[in-house]
């Protein structure tokens, strides 16, 4: 079989692996321990397997691991640091937007992606939405989940989330 090397940083370090062209990021990071990365509907549309690939949210099922080749990887894990959870964590747990926690490590990376793209600017609830519709949740309802994005994000005075301050996009 032809293997291909390649370099990623995952979490922080530094890695090298020699891997099958057609082996998927997903299998890659799973057999490296990397339990938050769910595999569930293997075709890109539910979310569960999603990690932060240079910053950007990508569903590792369909993203082969040859392609990872020189790029930084984030994934649940290794957002928490000396044991203590990130502040995206933190909000889904202080809000309730943990149910079964299948597609929360998902959720929460994209709420990362999208915390760290709209930091100190506004977003309501129909932002929100948009920006998470990558990721399926069948216990939450979402509303608890856009919550926490919320309670993440740092909004503008004036914004509750709820839209009416005239300076969302939904609006």
């Amino acid at each position: 079989m032809n293997m291909t090397p390649i370099q990623c940083t995952i979490n922080g370090q530094a890695r090298e692996f020699q891997v099958d062209p057609r082996t998927s990021l997903l299998e890659l990071l799973r057999s490296q321990g990397l339990t938050s990365v769910k595999q569930a509907c293997a075709v890109g549309e539910c979310g569960a397997c999603t990690v932060l690939i240079d910053g950007t949210p990508i569903d590792t099922c369909i993203y082969l691991a040859v392609w990872a080749n020189g790029k930084t990887i984030r994934s649940a894990e290794g957002e928490v640091r000396d044991g203590v959870i990130s502040s995206v964590q933190q909000a889904y747990v202080d809000t309730g937007a943990v149910q079964c926690g299948f597609c929360t490590p998902g959720l929460v990376m994209t709420t990362t992606a999208l915390v760290e793209k709209y930091r100190g600017q506004q977003l309501c609830r129909d932002t929100i939405r948009r920006e998470l519709a990558g990721n399926l949740c069948r216990c939450t309802g979402y509303e608890k989940v856009i919550d926490a994005v919320l309670a993440s994000v740092d909004n503008k005075p004036g914004c509750n989330g709820q839209g009416g301050c005239g300076r969302c996009e939904d609006e």
